[in-house]
């Protein structure tokens, strides 16, 4: 059923028409009445309404979440553009220090609708904390508000001061609502009267274009004839300028409300809490303007709920719900049921839709997925029951069933219950776009590593003249103040230091041979383990395996039954393992993911899939505690199926564990969990078929041998949850089977996260909470000499509340019989160390306070707060520092990124390069830390491919012949020396970081087409592209020529091309085709070219080369005739 044939469905109904008609009659201060309307069926009825009676609707959820979901199912069914969002001002309620600059241009935008005579009907949602806010004149809009046109005449000067009027901030980067910036004739704005930033090109003091723009990537992405410019519509303005909403609404406008009582009872308590938030703020110490709203007493700023229920009696009202508060015009009884509750039970759906199907029922899957409806109607089919359901591509959050109407749609992730999120249109002025770029910049001062010189710091950027052509060079300086200028021709050969925890190393002296020493040592010991490696890879290729049956029934049930939406990572990591377990050749999977990001959930298929091949399943963990919590976790996940399963560590008894080594024997236990013992002679398998390890880099060295003898023949999946990097597993391709999971699940619940001076109050509140929802509380003080004291502060505090301490300086075994009585729920608060910022996972736990938050690194923040967060529940972190002005400027943005970047997963790894360490070392091994640490983890990595693609072309070549086949690239660099001009100018792009970053991004292309949109990118931020880009480009253009002909170096100066081929007299390029024919290729243009052999080269002469286009072009030539693409 398509949702245009459902909607009308409802605007045919004799009751809808019954509803529109008293609508149309109208009654002020008498509301219509919809009873029984449940699940997401509210917003087909809205919808149909709105359709068939124009205007302008508001409507009023109960909170922010009921308004998530509603404008969700409101944008499946309706125009996206007609709908919009009201949110408060504040990002929560009465919190008035801390406003949202998205949620403030999402007010202005409707206000600014509202009042234009442009568009006759909307629907705008929202809920009670909004209300609490008043909004700007209609008379006051108009007079601010400043309209730019295609065409029209434009005064960048003008413009300028009104923005600063207007409290505009100028930026670089533009990037949040109230920003600007001006490059040349382009002006980037973000007003608050529109939900995206907008570029204005002038040409001739007129405007020539404008175009919408993504603050993410700063691209344009469409045309448009017209913007409007406005400030921010709550602090910009008097309170005399300002009106309650109700007074700002057209007189055509309906509004629905859910729970009259409920809005007016939260309109109060915001009104407490900004009240109580106001009378604690220091307008001195916070560093407010003077003129700034805040400053106004909550009263005089905001709306009281008599005044608000006055205006209830006063307009058009629908109310939906069962708490009913005003007089009725009208009651319907729409008699729609929510979707039943299944609890997973694919026995009791069967028997529902069984029955609605004999009633008459029209049977309806909403999903927006094809793979969800065909994994349901799979299971029907499976089970043979003769029922099919329609689908219907939608992501509604609520199923139905209307009893009026015959309709019944369910949805796919009650039916399996799976958490579900609200992913509706988030407004585009996250600051996270500007955090992200600042994290990555360099910036004067930061450590460097050169890959010839070693570590040094970096100093900024300088134009060198270079025999009268001006050319752009990055300066680093080293010991004794040697200073070094690095043409950006060659910034592949610098990278920023990333050392572990964020230690600052050596500095190099430049031309001594420290650097050298420790390259040479580091890439003997890398050249070890990647040769151990290939090794074992090519070793395993070779054996005989079980081959595990295709994917039955069962298998299809539980993967529906997950509780989140697989991710495309989850996805194709599946398929990987189960492609594994199914081929003949003994699996050997390393599966690596961030904390919560879903590998458990793919180990639990894998071992699923074994047992139902009548197969043992063996979980190797390293520790007591986790094998506690997997056999939790796997019991919970698989209650539902036949699976024996059991686990054995240090707290069970002998007699237990005798019992249960017996039965595995016997074969009558499927999947058993343990450490080390598991793996012991002590322990007989009946027919061991999978073995997954959790963390093998944590166990000893007597372990990992024996692992390596198990694997031979028995199917081992190993996981581990520090994240490997991008770039390493590229490397390790064909070296190492690897599946890497980088996103969290879709719809994982964000961990709320505040940062709070250390107050006993907030940690009263947030303790209280947890433990009053049935939780359990993580409190992080990472130093051991008073933590005592900490929890003696919170026994007077909170009472009854059990608390437990945990820190390193503890012996082993209590530390360990602390954890587990932790996860057995007989404490409500473990007051701890950072110990607990790995391997613990209590779903129960869900709010987690870190005291001296400021002292962390930013992964660390990143692995504490993966503590929580781990269920369908809400889950809070309070991060406590001393005040912020007190803070360093680094403290401050990592405090300030941890909190934008609520999703667990959010994008910031590239932020966590200690991560990447950790993730390296855990994979190639312990020493191997030590490596990075001393070169930086870039320079390291480029260490290890260049190693691993040396040992694939030599002593594996068998084994890679088809991969090196593939490529044309016979040196690993092209260094490109030239008199020509080359650079940005600065009077182009004049801030240094971000020239510096388009020299970086330049550098990292690989094709033209790379290389085409970075020069559509650049001429659509900074204007025309100036010739010495353009040759920028064929610089790099004329690199990857160089490296394809086996080009170490090519020097362009004096109007003369020398190019050096590669000084490897053993090279595969002297035996290939390839030199064959660039032989061919000099000798049919003598003229223009010809050969010089030296004692370490063969040298390529070109005369006549006036331009680096000219240079690129003529081994274009060349290479075309060699390679035969023109």
């Amino acid at each position: 059923m398509q949702r245009e044939e459902l909607i009308q469905q409802y605007q045919q109904s004799p009751m809808l028409q019954d509803v529109v008609s008293h609508l149309t009659e109208g009654a002020k201060g008498r509301a219509i009445h919809l009873n029984d309307v449940h699940g997401s069926s509210l917003s087909l009825i809205i919808a149909a309404l709105y359709q068939v009676h124009k205007g302008n609707h508001i409507i009023l959820c109960r909170d922010r979440e009921e308004a998530a979901f509603l404008m969700q199912d409101l944008q499946f069914v309706l125009p996206k553009k007609e709908i919009y969002s009201f949110p408060s001002s504040f990002k929560q309620l009465g919190q008035i220090h801390q406003s949202d600059s998205g949620n403030i241009q999402m007010r202005t935008e409707v206000i600014t609708q509202l009042t234009s005579n442009a568009i006759q009907s909307m629907l705008i949602i929202s809920y009670p904390d909004a209300l609490l806010e008043r909004v700007v004149k209609k008379s006051v809009l108009k007079e601010t508000r400043l309209d730019v046109e295609v065409g029209e005449t434009f005064d960048i000067d003008f413009m300028l001061e009104l923005l600063v009027t207007y409290n505009f901030e100028r930026v670089d980067f533009v990037y949040e609502p109230g920003q600007f910036s001006i490059r040349g004739d382009i002006i980037d704005i973000y007003s608050f009267a529109n939900a995206n930033p907008y570029r204005i090109e002038v040409f001739d003091n007129e405007v020539e274009s404008i175009r919408l723009f993504d603050p993410v990537s700063q691209r344009s992405e469409k045309k448009v004839l017209r913007i409007s410019i406005l400030p921010n519509g709550q602090q910009n303005f008097t309170v005399e300028e300002q009106v309650p909403l109700f007074q700002a609404i057209p007189s055509n406008t309906t509004f629905w409300i859910n729970d009259i009582a409920m809005c007016l009872e939260t309109v109060d308590e915001g009104m407490a809490k900004a009240i109580a938030c106001y009378e604690k703020l220091d307008f001195d110490e916070e560093g407010f303007d003077k003129e700034d709203s805040i400053r106004v007493h909550p009263q005089k700023r905001f709306e009281i709920s008599p005044r608000i229920k006055g205006y209830f009696e006063d307009i058009q009202l629908i109310e939906w719900g069962n708490k009913i508060y005003s007089k009725a015009m009208a009651v319907f009884e729409f008699g729609i049921d929510p979707q039943p509750v299944f609890n997973r039970n694919v026995d009791l759906l069967i028997e529902d839709l069984q029955a609605k199907k004999e009633a008459g029922y029209e049977l309806i899957l909403a999903t927006e997925h094809a793979k969800h409806y065909n994994r349901v109607q799979g299971i029907l089919q499976d089970v043979e029951a003769n029922i099919t359901m329609h689908p219907l591509n939608l992501d509604f959050h609520g199923g139905f069933v209307d009893r009026q109407n015959k309709i019944l749609v369910y949805t796919d992730h009650q039916i399996f219950s799976r958490y579900h999120k609200a992913s509706i249109r988030k407004n585009r002025s996250s600051s996270r776009a500007q955090l992200m770029k600042t994290l990555k910049e360099w910036k004067p001062g930061d450590y460097v590593v050169h890959i010839d010189h070693g570590i040094g710091v970096y100093s900024g950027l300088e134009k060198l003249d270079i025999v009268g052509r001006v050319q752009e060079s990055i300066r680093i300086v080293y010991q004794n103040n040697d200073l070094l200028y690095v043409s950006i021709n060659a910034l592949h050969k610098i990278s920023k230091y990333s050392g572990k925890d964020g230690k600052k190393p050596k500095i190099h002296r430049l031309g001594s041979d420290t650097w050298a020493k420790t390259k040479t040592k580091t890439k003997k010991k890398i050249k070890q383990v990647a040769y151990d490696l290939i090794k074992l890879y090519a070793q395993r290729k070779t054996q005989k395996g079980f081959a595990f049956s295709p994917d039955t029934y069962l298998q299809h049930e539980l993967e529906a039954s997950f509780f989140y939406q697989d991710t495309p990572d989850q996805e194709k990591t599946t398929l990987e393992v189960k492609n594994d377990m199914e081929s003949d050749v003994p699996m050997d999977r390393l599966l690596c993911g961030d904390v919560g990001f879903g590998k458990t959930e793919v180990a639990i298929r894998a071992a699923f899939k074994a047992v139902t091949d009548s197969k043992q399943v063996a979980i190797l963990v390293p520790t007591t505690i986790l094998a506690a919590q997997h056999h939790k976790t796997l019991s919970d996940r698989l209650r539902d199926f036949p699976v024996t399963i059991e686990y054995v560590n240090r707290f069970r008894s002998a007699a237990e564990k005798k019992a249960i080594y017996e039965k595995l024997a016997q074969g009558k236990i499927d999947i058993c969990i343990g450490t080390h013992s598991l793996v012991g002679k002590a322990v007989q398998w009946k027919d061991l078929g999978l073995l997954i390890v959790d963390e093998e880099q944590k166990f000893g060295v007597g372990v990992k041998e024996k692992l390596k003898t198990i694997k031979l023949n028995v199917d081992t999946l190993t996981l581990t949850a520090t994240p490997i990097p991008r770039t390493l597993q590229f490397s390790l391709m064909g070296a190492r089977d690897l599946s890497v999971i980088r996103t969290p699940p879709e719809n994982r619940q964000p961990v709320h996260t505040e940062v709070h001076t250390f107050s006993t109050e907030v940690i009263t509140d947030a303790i209280q909470f947890e433990l009053y929802r049935g939780g359990q509380v993580f409190f992080v003080h990472n130093r051991v000499k008073d933590i005592e004291e900490i929890k003696q502060m919170l026994e007077r505090m909170l009472g009854n509340v059990r608390i437990a301490v945990g820190h390193g300086q503890m012996e082993g075994q209590a530390l360990e019989r602390v954890m587990v009585d932790f996860v057995d729920g007989q404490y409500d608060v473990l007051l701890s160390t950072n110990i607990i910022e790995t391997g613990l996972d209590i779903p129960n736990a869900n709010t987690i306070i870190i005291n001296g938050a400021h002292m962390f690194g930013l992964s660390d923040l990143h692995q504490l707060r993966g503590r929580v967060g781990r269920s369908s529940r809400k889950a809070y972190c309070y991060l406590f520092t001393p005040p912020i002005s007190t803070l360093s400027q680094d403290a401050r943005l990592r405090l300030k990124t941890i909190e934008e970047f609520a999703d667990i997963g959010s994008g910031f790894n590239i932020a966590m390069r200690d991560l990447d360490i950790r993730g390296a070392g855990n994979l190639l091994g312990g020493e191997q830390s030590g490596f990075m640490n001393d070169l930086g983890f870039q320079t390291y990595h480029k260490i290890l491919d260049e190693t691993i693609q040396e040992l694939k072309a030599t002593e594996f070549v068998e084994l890679y012949k088809a991969e090196i086949a593939q490529k044309r690239e016979y040196v690993r660099d092209c260094q490109i020396d030239t008199d020509l001009p080359m650079h940005i100018p600065s009077d182009y792009v004049n801030s240094v970081p971000e020239r510096l970053a388009l020299y970086t991004s330049l550098n990292t292309l690989k094709d033209n087409q790379g290389l085409q949109g970075f020069l559509e990118d650049v001429q659509d931020r900074f204007g025309k592209v100036p010739e010495e880009v353009r040759e920028l480009c064929n610089a790099i253009r004329l690199k990857w020529v160089g490296k394809t002909l086996a080009l170490e170096r090519i020097i362009a100066k004096k109007g003369k091309l020398t190019c050096y081929f590669t000084s490897n007299q053993k090279a595969m390029f002297y035996a290939s085709d390839a030199f064959n024919k660039v032989m061919a290729h000099v000798n049919s243009n003598p003229a223009a070219m010809r050969l010089k052999q030296t004692e370490k080269h063969l040298i390529l002469i070109v005369d006549h080369v006036s331009t680096v286009e000219d240079a690129y072009q003529k081994l274009r030539s060349m290479e075309a005739d060699v390679y035969g693409d023109a």
